[in-house]
């Protein structure tokens, strides 16, 4: 790019800055140097027209011109175990000590549609994440909470839909309009069946459901993301950071081209979604990716979806330090792995953070181990000054080669799976989900990772290098088994005390829904407002559409 061009887009960056609010303090260095908000080239730089300013087309640099310095990433503490009570504790804990939203963390049964008193439950109930039956468990979720106030993530995509149902209930019941509601819900059903495996129905009910969400969000909870396409889960079973990349984007790509099927026009709807990265242990690699997710989704959406607006094109992340680095031994290293992978998070510009416990590959995180998590954010974010410039790697040259590096690897996945389809990427996502296709290359990646590590070209600290250690045992956060009992036990006192007639007309009118084109949000809402449970929702749902079997991939 000519230096009369560079200088044009500085000019440009410069009002968008000045036009701006920033944040009342200095952005000094420790010394006490004054530092630009941003630098760039001094002379003509043939890379720069993929490099840019940040806040402008193609975002490598960021989406705000002003970066960290009109707002700071969203501390967002992934929590819940046990009941609704014992996390609506942790979360005033959470918010108490700086934290910014809250991230709520369902366990295996929520997850997987079930009630706590359902026979596949049994044990699993509070264990690795807050049981959630009906909506009166949201009630004591957010209970003291104001939900047109704070932002609130929910990871959950089988029942996401029901499960949003019962948030809106609580929402009502606080009073809190529906158009004041702020947070982002996962959703994304196409990374379940990629690599998580929490799936409820075959792929076209959970999308018919999915568009439903899009339809209702966009039309009636407008700040509301009713989708967060997950690469964090991709990451975790073993993908490499060019898979994760691809493979996420594509997912994007896929519910993008469900919205355009919907009639939904492109610009309303995809502000909707966000996007859920793994900041990992490679500190450049992982802000390459970052920056390169933003260039393609930023012109994949221009280019081949028709966005016109800025919004429409912005990939907006949160991200969360890698659970898959964590180690058993010398548990307190984690400490530091977590800071480096926030680090590279903060780095990659993202809007919300979560960082990692160092007891969470045992265990759910301590309430001392949970408040060391929540620092290490508050240490960066107050004490590094890694805020005062945007974007301070742009123009490195290892840091752009590996930005591009990973772009062209991208799409070239992209081709790939357009071939397995019909040209576009659902039909190729749903023919690679279906012969088992991701599953296989995931499982490539992650063999060959275990590989280098077993042979030692892969070191790992107190693993397989640096193993002695003065370590004593932690003590770790243990869910009683009296949390399933009790839970079942008001669960069944629920179960009398409501309108039983209305549950049955409630369920009911969602099958009759069902089995027409009608949006199906407003009788699941009908039918939370009525206290029918979790379970209930999605056991009518399973017998109107049936389960699914992962195809077997040898």
């Amino acid at each position: 790019m000519a230096m009369d061009e560079i200088e044009a887009g500085r000019a440009r960056w410069q009002a968008r800055y000045d036009a701006a609010s920033k944040r009342n303090r200095e952005f000094k260095t420790l010394s006490g140097l004054a530092v630009d908000p941003v630098y760039g080239p001094q002379a003509a730089d043939s890379r720069f027209e993929r490099i840019g300013w940040p806040g402008e087309y193609p975002f490598t640099r960021g989406l705000h011109a002003t970066g960290y310095r009109g707002r700071p990433w969203t501390i967002r503490q992934f929590a819940g175990f046990g009941n609704a009570r014992q996390t609506n504790e942790r979360y005033k804990m959470i918010l108490g000590a700086g934290g910014g939203g809250l991230s709520v963390a369902f366990d295996m049964p929520t997850l997987m549609g079930r009630d706590s008193d359902d026979a596949h439950s049994l044990g699993e109930v509070g264990h690795c994440g807050v049981a959630i039956d009906s909506a009166l468990d949201m009630d004591l979720l957010f209970d003291g909470i104001p939900l047109g106030e704070v932002t609130t993530s929910m990871t959950i995509s089988g029942p996401a839909v029901p499960i949003f149902c019962m948030y809106v209930v609580a929402a009502e019941r606080q009073g809190v309009p529906l158009r004041a509601l702020n947070g982002t819900l996962q959703t994304d059903i196409f990374k379940e069946y990629i690599a998580q495996k929490e799936w409820l129905f075959a792929p076209e009910p959970h999308l018919r459901l999915i568009g439903d969400l899009m339809e209702f969000c966009a039309a009636e909870v407008p700040a509301y993301k009713p989708l967060s396409v997950s690469g964090y889960h991709i990451r975790e079973a073993g993908s490499t950071a060019a898979q994760e990349l691809a493979f996420t984007l594509a997912d994007g790509f896929g519910y993008v081209e469900l919205g355009l099927s919907r009639g939904l026009d492109v610009d309303v709807f995809a502000p909707g979604l966000s996007f859920f990265f793994d900041a990992h242990i490679d500190f450049f690699e992982e802000i390459a990716k970052f920056r390169a997710a933003r260039r393609i989704w930023a012109r994949w959406m221009r280019e081949v979806y028709g966005a016109r607006t800025e919004k429409a094109q912005w990939l907006r992340f949160h991200t969360q330090t890698a659970g898959v680095s964590l180690t058993a031994r010398q548990p307190d290293n984690n400490i530091v792995r977590t800071a480096v992978e926030a680090l590279a998070a903060v780095l990659g510009g993202t809007q919300s953070l979560h960082t990692n416990a160092l007891d969470e590959v045992l265990a759910l995180p301590s309430e001392k181990a949970a408040e060391i998590a929540l620092r290490t954010q508050q240490v960066i974010m107050e004490e590094t000054e890694v805020v005062n410039v945007v974007d301070p790697l742009g123009g490195s040259w290892y840091v752009e080669a590996l930005t591009d590096r990973l772009e062209a690897e991208a799409e070239e996945i992209f081709a790939k799976i357009r071939e397995m389809g019909t040209g576009d990427i659902t039909s190729g996502l749903l023919r690679g989900i279906e012969d088992g296709w991701f599953m296989a290359e995931i499982a490539e990646a992650a063999f060959d990772y275990q590989r280098q590590l077993e042979k030692g070209d892969k070191h790992v600290v107190g693993v397989n290098c640096h193993t002695g250690t003065t370590e004593e045992p932690l003590e770790i956060l243990r869910v009683s088994h009296e949390v399933e009992a009790e839970q079942r036990r008001v669960l069944a006192e629920r179960r009398v005390r409501r309108d039983q007639g209305a549950v049955d007309a409630a369920l009911a009118a969602l099958v009759a829904a069902a089995r027409t084109d009608r949006n199906m949000i407003e009788p699941m809402l009908v039918a939370a407002r009525a206290e029918a449970t979790l379970g209930e929702i999605c056991d009518v749902l399973r017998e109107e559409w049936g389960t699914y079997t992962e195809p077997p991939r040898f």
